[in-house]
C-alpha cells in the first residue's frame, strides 16, 4: 500500500513539475521579442519531430535514418491539398494521417524484418526516394517546391503572428508528450521495450515482433506527418531541400543527445540542439565559429554521457541485468 501511495505521489509530482514548466513557457510571449519566440518555436518544432522519432528509435530500438521523409509526406500532403484543391487546412490533417499510415505500411511492411545497418540503409533510401520524387513532380512544384500556402484560421483568428504559432506548437508538444507517455506505460510500450532490449528473446516469448515494430513505425510516421502539416502552413512554403539527410540526422541527434526512450530527455535534447547555436550567434569570436564549438560540445557530451543528457533508467536497469 505504501509503495502504491509512493508511486502515486511520484506521478503527481511529475505532473506538477510538467504543468509548472509549461505554465512558465506560456508567459514567454509576454516578455520575449519575436526573434526569441522564433528560436523557441524552432526548438518546439524539433521537440515534435524528436518525440515522433523516439517512438521508433527510443522505444523500439529501430535505426531510422530517414525520418525527414515522414515529415515531408505530411508537409506535401497538406501543401498539395491546399494549393491545388483549395482545401481547408484542418480538413487536410485526417488525409495526412491516412497517407502517413499508408507510407509507413508500404515501407515498413516488407523491411522491418531487417535489423541494424540493413534497416538504416533502407530507411535512408526511402527518404531519398521521397525527396527526389518531390523534386521531379509537377504537383509538388519540382525543385522550387510549393509557395503561397495559406495560413489557417482557428475560431475566426488567422494564425499570422509568431505568438500564434508559438502557442500552437506549445499545445502540440503537450499533446505529443501525453501520447508518448501513454504509449510508454502501456502494454504496447512494454512490448516495444522488450523488443528493444532483446528481440530474439521477445520473439521466443511469443511477442509478434514484426507487428509491434510496424505499429511503432506507423505511430512515428503519423506524428512526423502531423508536424510536417503544421510546418507547411507556418512557413507558407516548402521545398525538397527542407527534407534532406541533414534534417534526418539533426532529428536523430536530438533523440540521442537527450537520451533515447526518455521523454524529458528527448525534449531537452531537442531544445539544446535548437537553442544553443542561437545563444552564441552574436558573441564575439565564438559567434563566427559557434557550430564548431557546438560540435565539440556534442563530442564531450557523448564521451561523458554516452546514454544522453537524461537517459531512460528503465533501459539502464534492463542492461544491468
Amino acid at each position: 500500500m505504501d509503495k502504491a501511495y509512493g508511486l502515486m505521489d511520484n506521478k503527481l509530482t511529475k505532473i506538477g513539475v510538467l504543468a509548472a514548466v509549461f505554465a512558465v513557457m506560456a508567459i514567454f510571449p509576454l516578455v520575449l521579442d519575436n526573434y526569441a519566440l522564433e528560436v523557441l518555436w524552432r526548438a518546439m518544432f524539433y521537440m515534435l519531430l524528436a518525440l515522433g522519432l523516439n517512438i521508433v528509435v527510443g522505444y523500439c530500438g529501430l535505426c531510422d535514418l530517414g525520418y525527414a521523409a515522414k515529415f515531408a509526406i505530411g508537409a506535401y500532403t497538406t501543401g498539395i491539398l491546399m494549393k491545388s484543391f483549395a482545401w481547408n487546412f484542418w480538413l487536410t490533417l485526417p488525409v495526412c494521417v491516412v497517407v502517413s499510415l499508408l507510407a509507413a505500411v508500404i515501407i515498413g511492411g516488407p523491411t522491418l524484418k531487417l535489423r541494424s545497418d540493413y534497416l538504416a540503409i533502407v530507411t535512408l533510401g526511402f527518404a531519398e526516394i521521397v525527396r527526389i520524387t518531390a523534386r521531379n513532380l509537377k504537383i509538388t512544384g519540382k525543385a522550387s517546391g510549393l509557395s503561397g500556402i495559406a495560413r489557417p484560421e482557428i475560431f475566426g483568428l488567422k494564425l499570422t503572428q509568431t505568438t500564434h504559432w508559438y502557442y500552437v506548437f506549445l499545445v502540440l508538444v503537450v499533446v505529443f508528450i501525453i501520447v508518448s507517455s501513454r504509449v510508454r506505460h502501456s502494454r504496447f510500450g512494454r512490448a516495444l521495450a522488450f523488443i528493444r532490449e532483446d528481440e530474439d528473446a521477445a520473439q521466443a516469448m511469443g511477442v509478434n515482433t514484426t507487428r509491434y515494430k510496424l505499429y511503432a513505425y506507423m505511430l512515428g510516421a503519423v506524428m512526423g506527418g502531423i508536424t510536417g502539416s503544421f510546418f507547411a502552413v507556418k512557413m507558407t512554403s516548402i521545398s525538397p531541400s527542407s527534407f534532406d539527410f541533414n534534417q534526418s540526422a539533426n532529428i536523430l541527434l536530438a533523440v540521442i543527445l537527450g537520451g533515447m526512450g526518455k521523454i524529458p530527455g528527448v525534449v531537452v535534447g531537442a531544445a539544446f540542439f535548437a537553442i544553443f547555436p542561437e545563444v552564441f550567434r552574436d558573441v564575439p569570436i565564438i559567434g563566427d565559429a559557434r557550430m564548431l564549438f557546438f560540435g565539440l560540445l556534442l563530442i564531450v557530451v557523448m564521451i561523458t554521457r554516452p546514454q544522453g543528457l537524461w537517459p531512460d533508467r528503465r533501459g539502464t536497469r534492463l542492461q544491468a541485468r
